[in-house]
């Protein structure tokens, strides 16, 4: 980021931090030109690991019943719905809602049984579970509290919406975090296609950084 972005940045951060009584994320838009994202080439799926992070710790909900995974995910600090819970889950108004609270990972074998009871719920929402490759499943979790994951849904607007941060991180964390996200963007589709890079606190206006 360029001296005069960080410092519309930081005047930005400076005047709208600690005016709530919540830690307010810090969101970034991004609006995107001459790119068709109905069309499936076009479609963004991807992880972006953030430098720095993103600021709060994310709750880790695990479904799995191989007892080895089970174990490492719970040291890991992770909620374990077993299969057998699955369905119990899906008839349940108030654990369904909690779901979307959280991150979501699951065992391969266990997907098919997912997608049939919680599918309907969680596939609109953009929050079906990644599955577990492999057996480091503690590495996994811990990553998911440094990473986003950005996929186009709905009418397949040229717009992403993402977090990057808190109001409590460094501006400089914080600039760091949205040049990875940027870059990410130029890298997979190309910098010709990037329009305009907003970003904005939980309950701010938006400032126009790009």
């Amino acid at each position: 980021m360029e001296k005069e972005q960080q410092d519309k940045l930081n005047a930005f951060i400076n005047e709208n931090k600690g005016k709530r009584k919540f830690t307010q994320s810090i969101d970034l838009t991004v609006n995107f030109t001459a790119i068709d994202f109905s069309k499936q080439e076009n479609r963004l799926n991807m992880e972006i690991r953030l430098p720095n992070g993103r600021g709060r710790v994310s709750k880790v909900i695990f479904f799995g019943d191989d007892r080895n995974l089970v174990e490492k995910a719970r040291n890991a600090g992770a909620e374990v719905i077993s299969g057998s819970d699955i369905q119990t889950v899906a008839n349940d108004k108030m654990k369904l809602n909690s779901l979307l609270e959280n991150e979501l990972i699951a065992q391969p074998s266990l997907m098919p049984q997912i997608a049939k009871a919680l599918g309907q719920f969680l596939g609109p929402r953009n929050k079906m579970p990644r599955p577990v490759i492999g057996s480091d499943i503690g590495t996994m979790i811990g990553n998911m509290n440094k990473s986003i994951f950005i996929r186009n849904k709905g009418k397949y607007l040229p717009t992403i919406h993402c977090s990057v941060g808190t109001e409590g991180m460094d501006p400089k964390q914080l600039s760091e975090n949205i040049d990875e996200v940027i870059n990410s963007f130029a890298r997979k589709i190309g910098k010709q296609h990037l329009k305009s890079v907003y970003v904005k606190m939980t309950m701010s206006k938006p400032l126009r950084l790009l």
